[in-house]
């Protein structure tokens, strides 16, 4: 009997497993076809969405054909009625300036050389030579809507602004132009003299030029000398970004410009836009003058126009006042002035007699081209830029013999006071103070 029960409950174990499996397997297939059910629901509802955007994208494009269609026949109707009734002259978007037109054609016919000389800061001659470098760069194409403004013009707008103190808007008056023609023509005017004429008017002498140069400082007193190198603070409005860095020691904002002179007071090289904190000292260290001379072993010149004196190799060099470091290529005077010798004071003497040129050119930089005197509205990055133009157009004057008028000399009160310089004290090799200790018996 136990066995019998035994068996009947091992056949109904069997069974229900076996329909336990039977239902799982309905279970999953129904679950599989409501899942196939719901792709097929959300792959038509994603096509009736896209049928319903294709729908109301081409009932828009058919609403903006008819409205243009619309609009095309409502401009040929009012052409047709212009052309029946009258013509109608259309408004352009210039403003008419008469006076400025009157102004510029004045300048042309009535300007005597001492007029143009006094505006301009060079000679028509001169203007005209320096049209000839920049005019490609000047020109502008000529529309249906307004004529483009001629080089020319262009040229003296920018001239007028960097000789005088006048604001943009009275140039804009002057000229007849738009305020804002006058910024934009800052900038082109400024970068087309930087692009096109920077590296013909300013580098450091070589061959021929550099032996003038080196005979032009020997008639000042100093021998083997191919420039005098100083610099000078450039006031700017207060910049947004780190100001105090720009806040010099005379308690006013600027950048500095290093600028090595010839004999003839003409600049051979410039490096400017050091914030006007920077210490001289620093500001050469960064410049690529000292990267040059330095990776040439001292030798900024040919070292074949060097000269020997009682065994001592004198290379041509550069001459600078305290705050610049002794080095083969750059010479300074003695500072210990109440230990010094007859012939070393004799010789510091020489050496700020031939630098005195630097200090010239700069004044006569700043009297020319007044914008360096004031405190431009001009962004801070685009400032070196300015100064560069000027720098370049001093020379332009200078090597064309322009004359340099007394009045254009800045006043004490016109000129903020420049910064301090602090002396520069370093170790100096034994060979630099050799070279500067000879120069001393032939100075």
């Amino acid at each position: 009997m136990a066995r019998e029960l035994s068996l009947i409950s091992s056949v109904d174990s069997a069974s229900m497993l076996l329909l336990f499996h039977t239902f799982s397997k309905q279970l999953m297939l129904c679950n599989g076809l409501l899942m196939s059910h719901r792709r097929v629901a959300d792959i038509k509802r994603s096509l009736d969405e896209k049928v319903e955007r294709s729908r109301r994208g081409y009932e828009a494009s058919r609403r903006r054909s008819r409205r243009r269609h619309v609009r095309l026949r409502a401009l040929v109707l009012c052409t047709r009625l212009l052309h029946v009734h009258g013509h109608v002259e259309r408004r352009v978007w210039s403003r008419e300036r008469p006076s400025g037109e009157a102004f510029w054609s004045n300048v042309l016919a009535n300007f005597d050389d001492e007029q143009w000389v006094d505006h301009f800061r060079m000679s028509r001659r001169t203007f005209e030579l320096l049209l000839e470098l920049v005019e490609v760069k000047l020109r502008r194409k000529s529309t249906r809507w307004r004529k483009a403004l001629e080089p020319r013009r262009r040229l003296a707008i920018v001239l007028w602004w960097y000789a005088t103190p006048s604001e943009y808007r009275t140039i804009s008056c002057l000229f007849g132009v738009g305020l804002s023609t006058v910024c934009t023509l800052v900038r082109q005017v400024t970068s087309a003299l930087n692009t096109v004429t920077l590296t013909h008017f300013i580098s450091l002498p070589q061959g021929e030029i550099l032996q003038n140069t080196l005979r032009g400082f020997a008639g000042r007193g100093y021998p083997m000398c191919a420039g005098a190198i100083s610099v000078t603070h450039i006031p700017i409005s207060s910049p947004r970004q780190n100001p105090a860095a720009y806040f010099n020691n005379k308690k006013w904002h600027s950048i500095i410009l290093q600028a090595v002179v010839d004999h003839n007071m003409c600049f051979s090289d410039i490096y400017v836009g050091y914030p006007g904190r920077t210490h001289n000292a620093r500001v050469l260290a960064t410049s690529p003058l000292y990267k040059k001379a330095e990776e040439q072993d001292g030798y900024l010149f040919p070292r074949e126009d060097a000269l020997t004196v009682n065994g001592v190799e004198i290379p041509v060099h550069l001459i600078g006042d305290a705050a610049y470091p002794l080095k083969k290529w750059l010479m300074k005077g003695f500072t210990d002035e109440h230990s010094l010798t007859p012939e070393q004071r004799h010789f510091n003497s020489q050496l700020n007699s031939a630098h005195m040129v630097a200090e010239n050119a700069m004044g006569r930089l700043k009297g020319r081209w007044r914008c360096l005197l004031k405190r431009n509205d001009v962004d801070v990055a685009f400032m070196p830029d300015i100064v560069t133009a000027c720098c370049i157009l001093h020379n332009v004057c200078e090597l064309n013999t322009e004359e340099f008028l007394p009045e254009w000399t800045a006043d004490a009160d016109e000129v903020l006071q420049q910064p301090d310089t602090d002396i520069y004290r370093d170790t100096v090799m034994d060979s630099t103070r050799a070279i500067r200790d000879t120069m001393v018996t032939i100075v």
